[in-house]
């Protein structure tokens, strides 16, 4: 999958920078833009090549919600061995989720002093910057599934990354999973990480959503975290995917975007709803 940055350059006043940021970020989301970073000057803003489209771009920064600030940008390729290299370089500290729960770099020694109710260790071996638990947006879903009864139950996992989610749904008793991403990376990555955790019972595709209607049977539970744009063009394959009774786990985008999200939920026949926040992300519960 190849991405390009935007480097954006925010002129402010000092008490606003902050706000523009958080409000830029919100904008281009909704565009397809899916990581951000900040910077002393603005920030940078990361998104799929094939998803980037310069004149939406202009128009969100024409029509800015804060006339007061002026934006500029620059846009280019991220380069996917830098990009890679740089985050297998650095790696990540644990992550607890909720007491029981550690997500912990493979590369990095096995973590000590974890607190006496931690049940499940996940290993990660990060070859891409997407899907280690670092993200709130992660971590709402893996806490969502600790405090759920996945025994017996059927999973997918929509643009799967690292495989964080399809390898913690194995872990806390899913029958079998079943996860898919448009990046082949991540298909291996994935691969790669359900066998250093010991997962034999997920089963790894290479597509966009496309790729349900040629998998046999339907999930009781349906995770994805992607952002806005393409949680609201595939939630109706979603759905198609779903058992009667089943739950759609939906993340990746702002509290903002939940009436949206909500509103095509309904259009599809789902009407049953639980929202949870962390900072500005939010995380979607619907049956």
């Amino acid at each position: 999958m190849e991405y390009l940055v935007t480097k954006f350059n925010i002129e402010a006043d000092a008490e606003l920078m902050q706000t523009a940021r958080e409000l830029l970020a919100d904008a281009i989301a909704s565009i397809g833009y899916e990581s951000f970073e900040d910077t002393p000057e603005g920030m940078l803003g990361y998104i799929q090549r094939d998803f980037y489209h310069k004149t939406s771009l202009e128009e969100i920064l024409e029509n800015f919600i804060l006339p007061q600030v002026q934006i500029s940008y620059t846009t280019q390729e991220v380069e996917s061995k830098d990009w890679n290299e740089t985050w297998e370089a650095e790696g990540f500290e644990p992550i607890i989720v909720d007491n029981q729960l550690v997500i912990y770099d493979a590369k990095l020694p096995l973590p000590k002093d974890m607190p006496m109710t931690v049940s499940t260790w996940i290993a990660i071996d990060a070859r891409l910057a997407f899907g280690t638990g670092t993200h709130e947006t992660t971590r709402m879903i893996v806490s969502t599934l600790l405090h759920m009864d996945l025994k017996e139950k059927r999973v997918l996992d929509c643009g799967c990354g690292t495989g964080i989610l399809g390898i913690v749904a194995s872990k806390l008793g899913a029958q079998d999973a079943v996860a898919y991403d448009i990046d082949e990376w991540s298909v291996e990555n994935t691969r790669h990480n359900a066998e250093l955790n010991k997962v034999e019972n997920l089963e790894v595709f290479h597509g966009n959503a496309s790729i349900l209607s040629h998998i046999s049977g339907c999930f009781d539970i349906v995770l994805a975290n992607i952002n806005r744009n393409i949680l609201l063009a595939d939630m109706p394959a979603f759905k198609e995917a779903m058992n009667h009774g089943a739950t759609l786990i939906l993340s990746g985008f702002y509290k903002e975007d939940i009436p949206l999200l909500e509103e095509k939920a309904k259009e599809i026949g789902l009407s049953h709803f639980n929202a949870i926040s962390d900072g500005d992300w939010a995380c979607l519960i619907i049956s």
